[in-house]
């Protein structure tokens, strides 16, 4: 009799997984409309919608750098229908907040969706063209070059802290709330130096109105080729800072589910009117295995607490 009831219960669990999925799935953005987060996961919405025969629910759920949405998330059911869209900031926020959720124990990987360069630019009038000359001009006044980024303990600010760990200079942060007045003030020539997401930077670096200077991610950007980075123009192979965009599921989602929606996101990111405008939004589209997120998240931890550490960055 017990292994009848087994047997029942295996294959109900299976036709369950099978029917998958047999409503709208969720996707939580924890992050404002409009961000670059929002802008891909719609980009992806309905291709998705149509492999999985669902429609997907996109709900911002912006707050506390993303903790709010991320938190909300890791207190859903794992039945398939609720799943994170999110960014890199996802291993920044535990090393600098205490929160109610472990980003390790209370996520399932799916799937990294795009990586996203930070950019390095400069003001027209500043006398710095490559990567080498900024080095040398800070080297030559430390703690006088100043770099805006959006925020303290964003990815932006991690990148500047980063690159004066991996080069010895001495950089002066000047944190805003937000990329939108960091461009304006380095427009302004209130601020020499900025270093934010490539996306938000791009059409004033195409206007003529910042020089670029470098990407951080260790492939150049398929949306500004033409820009090194930072790795092979100071020949610092150790230097990546990638503001990847990934999805997630709360633990204990059912594995099936996991690897659909994996296959399904892996699919969309190739369809060419989809990698088009993905890579418009200078992001490079790297669907990747659960297993190699799970990876990229362990290392992010560990690189993150090393920079936070030795710059000594606290929340605000």
């Amino acid at each position: 009799m017990k292994n009848v009831l087994f047997v029942l219960l295996f294959a109900a669990a299976a036709a369950s997984a099978q029917e998958w999925p047999g409503k709208p799935v969720r996707w939580v953005v924890p992050f404002p409309p409009g961000g670059s987060v929002d802008i891909v996961s719609r980009l992806m919405q309905n291709g998705i919608s149509k492999g999985l025969g669902q429609p997907i629910l996109i709900e911002t759920r912006g707050g506390a750098g993303g903790t709010v949405g991320t938190a909300e998330v890791a207190r859903s059911a794992p039945d398939g229908y609720t799943f994170l869209f999110t960014l890199s900031s996802h291993t920044i926020n535990p090393l600098l907040y205490k929160l109610n959720y472990d980003v390790e124990r209370d996520f399932a990987p799916v799937s990294l969706i795009v990586s996203i360069p930070q950019l390095i630019a400069v003001h027209p009038a500043v006398p710095i063209k490559s990567m080498r000359e900024l080095v040398a001009a800070a080297k030559a006044q430390p703690g006088k070059l100043s770099f805006a980024s959006a925020g303290n303990g964003t990815p932006s600010h991690i990148a500047g802290e980063l690159l004066k760990l991996r080069t010895g200079i001495d950089l002066l942060h000047v944190p805003y709330k937000g990329g939108g007045p960091a461009v304006a003030d380095t427009l302004a020539g209130q601020v020499p130096m900025l270093i934010l997401t490539a996306a938000v930077v791009t059409s004033q670096v195409r206007a003529g109105r910042l020089r670029p200077l470098a990407v951080t991610t260790l492939k150049r950007s398929p949306g500004t080729p033409e820009i090194p980075t930072v790795a092979e123009a100071l020949g610092l192979p150790d230097y990546e800072v990638d503001s990847w965009i990934a999805m997630f599921a709360p633990a204990k989602t059912p594995q099936s589910v996991v690897a659909r929606m994996q296959k399904e996101i892996a699919r969309v990111v190739q369809l060419p009117e989809v990698r088009q405008k993905l890579i418009e939004q200078t992001a490079d589209p790297v669907a990747s295995s659960p297993e190699e997120l799970d990876r990229v998240v362990k290392a992010d931890l560990r690189k993150w607490a090393e920079v936070i550490r030795s710059a000594n960055i606290k929340a605000d």
